[in-house]
Order: C-alpha cells, then structure tokens, then sequence
C-alpha cells in the first residue's frame, strides 16, 4: 500500500482546484459558440441590409440601393428565374417582379399586386411601390412570415384581401415559393373550393419550396387543418378563425421535425 506524504496530499488538493473537473466531465461550449457567432452575422448582417434605401430619390442612394436589390436581395436570381404561374382565372404568382416585369405584368392586364413581404423602408419594397405607382398598379402589402407560423390575423387579412382585389392580380414574395405558396394554396381552397390535396400542390419543389427545411411549418399548417377537417367537415376559413392556434402549431412542428430520419419528410 502506497501511502502520500502531507505535501504530496496538499499538492495533489491543489492540482484538483487548479484544473478543475476532467476535460471528459466538463460539458462543451461549441454549439453555444457558433450559435453566438451565426447570431452576430445574422445581426451584423441585418444592419447591413437596413444602411440602404431610406431615400431612392436621391440620385447616390438611389444607385446604392439598386445594387442592394440586384446582389443583397438576389435580384440577379431574378432577372431571368420569374416563377411565375397562373392558378386560377385572373390570378397569377411569382417572385419579387423588378420595374421591366411589373411593366410587363401592367401590359397584359393585371390591375393589382399582392406584396406578402410586408411594408419596409428597404429597396426591394421602395422600388416596388415607385413600380407600381408609376404603372398605376394597386399594391396591396400584408407581411407573412416563410418560416414561423402563420398569424391568425394575417391570415384574416389575406382572406378579406382575396374579397376586394381587382382582378387580375398578381401575388408574390421573395422567391415566389412559400409565402406565396401558402396564400396560392388559401385562395384555392377559400375561393376556389378546392381539396387541401389539391391546393398543396401550390407549396411544391415546382415552386422551389422544400418541405424539410423550417418552411415545411406551413405544410404543416395545411397538414393540421386536413386532419381537423376530416374528423368534420370545416371550411378552412372558419377553422382559422374559430379554431387555429399558431403556438400549438408551432410546437407540433417541432416535435413532427425532431422524429424526422435525414431522409424523412422531404416530400
């Protein structure tokens, strides 16, 4: 038996305070880490994205704010990539239109635009709504979210929208993929009569939408109000209304996403 003098006990006391735990027990900073770091891109970012377009009018900022939209906010994606679509009689969807196609949009008839990227003081929406004031286009703006559960009262507001647009009108978001999915789908169920089967085909790898990725919340959405519908019949309208709970929503997502396999959930 193997016995420590004091110093060696006293030593040994020290060593344990000095290092602490041993690198097996102490738990790992590095997901903490690079979660700090893509929230301070994502910040720095943003901060980026709101130095442009207070004022198009102004000749330096107007130029500044025009590389903004082609580079920032993929317009260059855009020039030749349009994603557009006609879904029903008089309504068509597409991605975020620059100046030559709404001009092109105006010429072959439609009356009204359906904005579903909400009202910023960013290039892409100043240039749109100089767009359209040029063209005598009316442009109806409701923001709607691609990633976080639809809010009841947006929803509410697409829907009375749907009641009063002139017709043709032309909807659209970014990429024309999920918001405008979504709506795309809404408006033929509300207004169309369509099955929920038949009008998810507007959020398709079509359109570009991806059901895995944080935008399959609102097939989720969809998912939801089918299988409420078919304990009972319900007009999607009234289920929103009466019914539909975007926290409950949420979470149901995010459990249905954490059971998912890799190759799971994609269609």
């Amino acid at each position: 038996m193997r016995f420590q003098s004091k110093g060696q006990l006293g030593r040994s006391h020290c060593n344990a305070h000095l290092h602490g735990p041993s690198d097996k027990a102490r738990p790992t900073t590095e997901p903490t880490m690079i979660r700090k770091i893509f929230r301070a891109l994502d910040r720095k970012e943003r901060e980026l994205r709101q130095s442009f377009g207070h004022d198009i009018t102004d000749p330096v900022e107007r130029k500044r704010s025009y590389q903004h939209v082609r580079w920032l906010d993929h317009g260059i994606l855009r020039t030749f990539w349009h994603n557009f679509a006609q879904i029903s009689d008089g309504v068509y969807r597409s991605n975020h239109p620059d100046h030559k196609r709404f001009a092109a949009y105006a010429a072959m008839g439609i009356k009204t635009v359906l904005n579903l990227r909400g009202v910023h003081r960013q290039p892409h929406y100043l240039f749109e709504a100089e767009s359209c004031e040029r063209l005598s286009l009316k442009l109806v703006t409701i923001h709607m979210s691609a990633r976080d559960a639809p809010r009841k009262e947006k929803l509410i507001d697409v829907m009375n929208a749907f009641d009063t647009m002139e017709r043709p009108f032309l909807m659209h978001c970014k990429s024309g993929a999920d918001r405008t999915g979504l709506v795309a789908a809404l408006y033929l169920m509300t207004k169309e009569g369509q099955s929920v089967a038949e009008a998810r085909k507007q959020l398709s790898f079509r359109y570009l939408h991806i059901r895995r990725s944080s935008t399959g919340i609102l097939d989720h959405f969809l998912d939801v109000y089918e299988a409420r519908n078919a304990e009972s019949p319900i007009a999607i309208q009234d289920w929103i209304k009466t019914e539909y709970d975007a926290k409950a929503l949420t979470e149901s997502f995010a459990a249905k996403q954490a059971a998912l396999k890799p190759w799971q959930g994609w269609r």
